[in-house]
């Protein structure tokens, strides 16, 4: 026999079959679109081309580039930039460290990069450079350009060339962040 009870039965809320279904799809579509544009801003790889970065970045190493980046910040010293020279779309993409930016007077004197008039403290350790390029007269950088160079300084193509010249910022990709090649250099960018 049951007795009487005063208190209040909780209702339940249950999600018909068709609501759970609506709700799961709702939640595949957003983790897609999450995803996508994870992977579009932060995971678009590319090859890297020739030895210029070398030990950096080898002939045929796959890197991440973020290309958010410098949406919200400009490229700083030592950044790995992501772009295609002068604009050129139908060129292939080069990886540079930046070593010059805007407003900056860039020299190589003695195989040494000079930032107006003083000597370049890297990041990296790098070879003295044999030729200076167009840089062995003082190149003053425009608004939005950034001085470029190899890592391995006697065997890059980079803002010494005239091919390569000056980067524009409207020509960066983005920032080259991480090696997914397996192997020892598997890992980020520095």
């Amino acid at each position: 026999m049951r007795g009487l009870s005063f208190r209040r039965r909780k209702k339940k809320i249950s999600l018909s079959g068709i609501q759970k279904a609506v709700l799961w799809i709702g939640e595949v579509i957003l983790a897609f679109v999450i995803g996508c544009m994870l992977a579009w801003f932060f995971g678009f790889t590319l090859s890297n081309v020739g030895q210029s970065m070398e030990p950096a970045i080898y002939s045929g190493d796959r890197v991440l580039v973020n290309r958010l980046i410098y949406e919200f910040k400009d490229p700083d010293y030592g950044d790995l930039i992501v772009f295609k020279p002068n604009g050129n779309e139908n060129a292939h993409y080069h990886i540079k460290r930046v070593v010059g930016k805007p407003g900056d007077t860039v020299t190589i004197e003695s195989g040494r990069v000079f930032i107006d008039g003083e000597v370049l403290d890297e990041v990296v350790q790098t070879d003295s450079m044999t030729d200076a390029g167009l840089a062995s007269e003082p190149v003053t950088l425009g608004e939005d350009e950034y001085f470029v160079l190899g890592d391995n300084r006697n065997n890059s193509e980079d803002s010494r060339s005239a091919d390569i010249g000056n980067v524009k910022k409207e020509d960066i990709l983005g920032k080259a962040w991480f090696i997914i090649t397996p192997g020892e250099r598997f890992g980020f960018l520095r």
